[in-house]
């Protein structure tokens, strides 16, 4: 899966498919399928457009979701966090796949946004998906399967017996293969925001109620229980301690997805911790705790390290970023921390809530190694995430316990604020937020300049690049397609 300009340290499989299909030939070619397009969440795409020229425009709706008992039922439109399309080509043309706030999974025509076909959740779509290619799949429908989660379903509530907020839907027909019933839990969320991480014919995911599930996507392996056709799950752990729980409350809520780095799949967690699964063992042995909710997905990089965005919830500090250096134990692991102001947005108290981006995939040798990130104090920052910044110090972290170097700041911007991910190419970044789009070059030296602004639309949702056009859903109810 995913075809990129690798750095070091990057696993990526560049698949093409050659499906028979009523005897035709389909060839497929899965170009992004997962969130931040691979199992290090550091790839985005290949070649940005030096413009935002509108290219078309598809409408994709609007839904109903229950936000709480206290607020009540609201109406969401487009897409949200993190709402990233999934990028295909069949038979020489390009589709997306987005989950979409109108409840519907969608297969969209990638040069006119007409769409192919719908698939009905319960609820609106905010996360990813990822797409697995079944090598041992019996038919066609089965070759290339979509996993999607949603939230809970407006039918339902934390209580209900069955809540199949994850499912399995064939990526040729729209179908659906099968659906996971969500567990409760002590969390208050029984929704999927992940993106799922499949190594051969095994899944790995952490889900909303709190519990980080290994289960076989295969349809094949899958049985009714509780009245519906669900995967096989192979193991179960949680992500919360009971001190977690006294501190949290219900907030135990696994957002991010999970990623991979040196026989372990790490993932962040609602509950304030870090964690590293060993795949060989098949348990947690590897926890670095912060204590504040963290919402973003770790980002592995090119020298071995781990990019971990950290909101202000729960903790005396300010949020930020760390970079964690995960060979080594977790209190000793930090390289540096980054914090950001402490500003209000919504339920946000200031940190940041998406995922850094890094420029690892497309840097030549002797270029910067640059990691952004978006605030909600409003600040799109830029640092070289291999450089400390030795004239500053050191600075408190998070919980003001600790003292930590702090990376060097390369450059910054205000843009908004944003929940979104900003992403590279190799001469381009381009970071989304409640304030538009924004365009930036930049140059081997790391100077940006802004080159162009759309600020029609506020985005929550992170965007993919291809062949100098940006894809990328907003709240106006819009799929966007720009370029040249």
């Amino acid at each position: 899966m995913f075809p990129l300009r690798i750095a070091v340290l990057t696993l990526f499989l560049l698949t093409f498919t050659t499906l028979y299909a009523q005897n035709s030939i389909i060839e497929t070619e899965v170009i992004i399928g997962t969130f931040l397009g691979n199992w290090q969440r550091n790839y985005y795409g290949n070649q940005a457009p030096d413009h935002l020229n509108l290219k078309w425009k598809t409408y994709l709706g609007k839904g109903k979701t229950i936000i709480s008992k206290k607020i009540g039922e609201k109406e969401w439109a487009g897409t949200g966090w993190t709402g990233q399309p999934l990028l295909i080509r069949e038979s020489g043309r390009l589709y997306l796949v987005l989950g979409c706030f109108d409840h519907n999974l969608k297969k969209i025509d990638a040069e006119t946004g007409e769409v192919v076909w719908e698939y009905r959740f319960d609820d609106v779509i905010k996360g990813t998906a990822t797409i697995w290619e079944n090598y041992k799949a019996a038919n066609i429908t089965h070759r290339l399967v979509i996993l999607q989660g949603s939230r809970r379903g407006i039918a339902n509530d934390l209580n209900s017996k069955i809540v199949p907020s994850f499912r399995a839907v064939s990526y040729f027909d729209g179908k659906e293969l099968w659906r996971l019933n969500v567990r409760r839990t002590p969390s208050y969320s029984r929704d999927v925001d992940a993106s799922a991480i499949i190594l051969n014919d095994t899944a790995y995911i952490g889900l909303e109620n709190g519990i980080f599930t290994v289960f076989s996507p295969d349809p094949r392996r899958a049985s009714y229980r509780d009245a519906i056709f669900q995967p096989q799950i192979f193991e179960e752990i949680k992500l919360f301690t009971k001190r977690d729980s006294y501190l949290h409350g219900g907030n135990l809520v696994t957002e991010s997805s999970p990623a991979l780095f040196g026989g372990r799949i790490y993932l962040t967690s609602g509950s304030g911790h870090v964690y590293g699964y060993n795949l060989k063992t098949k348990s947690l042995d590897w926890d670095f705790y912060v204590g504040s909710d963290i919402d973003g997905s770790p980002v592995v990089t090119a020298d071995s390290c781990l990019l971990v965005t950290i909101e202000k919830q729960y903790i005396s500090g300010q949020g930020g970023v760390f970079k964690l250096k995960p060979a080594k134990r977790p209190k000793d692991s930090v390289i540096w921390f980054y914090p950001t102001e402490d500003d209000s947005l919504l339920t946000w108290a200031g940190g940041v809530i998406g995922s850094a981006g890094i420029n690892d995939c497309y840097r030549a040798p002797n270029d910067p190694s640059l990691g952004a990130f978006m605030a909600i104090d409003g600040n799109l920052y830029v640092v070289d995430h291999c450089k400390i910044n030795h004239a500053a110090g050191t600075i408190p972290g998070p919980n003001e316990q600790q003292q930590y170097p702090i990376a060097q700041l390369i450059f910054k911007y205000k843009t908004g604020p944003s929940i979104a991910t900003p992403v590279f190419t190799r001469d381009k970044l381009i970071a989304a937020g409640y304030h538009g789009l924004f365009l930036f070059e930049y140059d081997k030296s790391g100077n940006f300049r802004l080159i162009a602004h759309r600020k029609s639309s506020a985005f929550e949702s992170t965007p993919i690049v291809h062949e100098r056009r940006i894809y990328i859903g907003a709240r106006d109810g819009y799929l966007y397609c720009f370029g040249d």
